[in-house]
């Protein structure tokens, strides 16, 4: 399983619709690949459909290349859709991949620490959400961090995915008390690197160049 995070760090709402854009194109480049996404985390913008940040879980032969074709700094040229007299046309968002099954962070997650809870799914999903306790709590108990997931119908896939998205955010927790390098995930919250781009697109059609 690999982790891709999308984001538009500070940037305008610009950013965030790019960053919208940027994840249509990831899953049909996942489609195209065989590569299953699950959408694990997003955070709005404030426009509706456009997002801050999302986070997804890649599995399949080609998740890693899918993946890393993405990593980096990201560039859009395209004159604001919001703002038309605007000056400025170059936006910017951030890709990061993480790996939690990596030697680096496998060993911060052990399963005596780990504790699990099932529950019902709620939100939309018909009889099956209604109906099932598939959903899956998974804690951290010695730093009390806990998350939630509920975007498979069966337990046990849940369960995987809760585990993964544990141990990012842990990782990600770890960097940031150590002040680790500018690549670890975590940074790619606070500042997105501008020129560099290591894809670049341009037009409200979001083409690559």
């Amino acid at each position: 399983m690999i982790l891709l995070q999308l984001t538009a760090n500070t940037g305008p709402e610009e950013c965030c619709l790019a960053v919208r854009k940027a994840l249509q194109l990831v899953l049909h480049e996942c489609a195209d690949a065989r590569v299953n996404a699950e959408l694990l985390e997003q955070v709005p913008g404030d426009r509706l459909g456009n997002f801050r940040s999302v986070l997804l879980a890649l599995e399949g032969d080609a998740a890693q290349a899918v993946a890393l074709r993405w990593r980096g700094s990201v560039q859009w040229y395209c004159p604001s859709p919001y703002r038309p007299r605007h000056k400025r046309k170059n936006w910017f968002i951030g890709a990061e991949v993480f790996e939690p099954n990596a030697p680096s962070t496998s060993g911060a997650l052990q399963d005596k620490d780990l504790r699990f809870e099932t529950l019902r799914a709620s939100g939309p999903g018909g009889q099956h959400v209604n109906k099932t306790d598939s959903a899956v709590r998974a804690t951290h108990m010695p730093t009390g961090l806990s998350v939630k997931v509920q975007t498979e119908r069966s337990q046990h896939a849940n369960k995987r995915l809760a585990r993964a998205l544990l141990a990012h955010k842990l990782a990600s927790a770890a960097a940031a008390d150590a002040n680790a390098a500018r690549a670890e995930r975590w940074l790619q919250h606070y500042g997105v690197e501008r020129g560099n781009a290591g894809r670049v697109f341009r037009g409200e059609g979001f083409v690559e160049q």
